[in-house]
């Protein structure tokens, strides 16, 4: 066994769900154990899990066959903020800080160090707990790829697959009807599933949030398209994607959620807009959760696996407040203040951009 800063740990999975939580789950479990004599708990439904002292002992045997299992055995959510818990006084519900709760509670499980694997929401809230004690390190996660101090989270690449296959199926229907085909993806405030796939699989017009869309010059694409004899078009969408001088399209608001706004919509906004103006039939597939489902790609794997490995590392050194981070082809770490600092958003000027734009695809400006 190599030394180690730390015996106990604990690890939890916070925020929405992605291809790979549970490859990381099992390589910090096998590394900690295997490489330091560690003992692992892990934390049920996120930090709630932490709040509720609702924790177990995780040990090789439950690690056993998860790697290709999409979703994590622990359980995740996007709520159960402590800095802002909500609790119902009277007729009302209001915000309190029960982040002393989780310090009682690592505290009676002999907890030295918590991993905590998330999006940016989880991540603030980890940088929030090891600011006021609490041993941590963090890792990674996110579909939507906008985290910027790493060059790719863990669960991007499964869910880019899952849309680029979603718009080979559509162009076959597209085709064969005539029609024009609008992909709403997901990605929040950054367009990255959307650009890629559409991409991949070959779209006409791609709209992400981090360029503003003018729907005439959409609509001028598709009858261009037209008089080329081209019968069908391919629209992918990002759900934040917005029009010039116009707002994101919010479906609703869950206010006790690291994130209250839920965006969704567009989709249907723009194929509305898309058959008013060239009276082309326009339907619309919203791809939703099932690019979070399934099990994850084998880069994704592998990237999650890394990341485990190496936030256990990271404990063993006792290097805390920090989050491990691909750079390049290798595996680093950054402070997780500047994990969070800024979202990764599709540089407008940058070359998959540069690349669409050559290929003669719509960007809506």
């Amino acid at each position: 066994m190599n030394k180690t800063a730390v015996r106990r740990i604990g690890v939890l999975t916070g925020g929405g769900d992605a291809p790979g939580l549970n490859a990381v789950i099992r390589a910090v479990v096998k590394t900690a154990i295997r490489e330091y004599g560690m003992t692992v708990l892990g934390f049920e439904n996120g930090f709630g899990g932490l709040i509720k002292n609702q924790v177990r002992e995780l040990t090789e045997n439950n690690v056993v066959g998860i790697l290709p299992r999409g979703g994590t055995i622990l359980g995740t959510t996007n709520r159960d903020n402590p800095f802002h818990y909500p609790v119902v006084r009277g007729n009302e519900k209001v915000f309190v800080d029960v982040s002393d709760r989780i310090f009682e509670n690592v505290s009676i499980h002999g907890i030295e160090a918590v991993i905590v694997i998330g999006g940016d929401g989880s991540l603030a809230i980890g940088k929030e707990l090891y600011d006021k004690g609490l041993k941590v390190v963090g890792v990674p996660k996110t579909i939507d790829n906008d985290l910027s101090a790493t060059d790719q989270t863990f669960g991007f690449d499964t869910a880019l697959t899952t849309a680029t296959e979603a718009i080979d199926k559509l162009h076959t229907t597209a085709e064969s009807h005539h029609r024009v085909m609008v992909l709403e993806v997901m990605g929040r405030y950054a367009g990255w599933i959307a650009l890629a796939s559409g991409l991949a699989g070959g779209a006409d017009v791609i709209l992400v949030p981090e360029i503003p869309y003018n729907i005439d010059i959409v609509a001028e694409k598709i009858n261009a398209r037209s008089q080329e004899k081209k019968k069908f078009s391919i629209i992918v969408v990002a759900e934040g994607a917005k029009s010039i001088g116009g707002e994101m399209v919010v479906n609703k608001r869950v206010e006790d959620s690291f994130d209250p706004v839920r965006l969704g919509g567009v989709g249907n906004v723009v194929a509305q807009q898309v058959e008013s103006l060239t009276g082309k039939e326009t339907r619309v597939t919203v791809l939703g959760h099932l690019q979070r489902g399934g099990s994850p790609t084998a880069f994704d794997r592998i990237l999650a696996t890394r990341y485990g490995t190496g936030a256990v590392n990271l404990l063993a050194e006792g290097k805390f407040g920090r989050m491990v981070c691909l750079k390049g082809q290798n595996i680093e770490d950054v402070p997780l203040g500047e994990a969070i600092g800024e979202l990764h958003n599709v540089p407008i000027n940058g070359e998959l951009v540069k690349v669409a734009r050559q290929l003669g695809i719509c960007l809506g400006d």
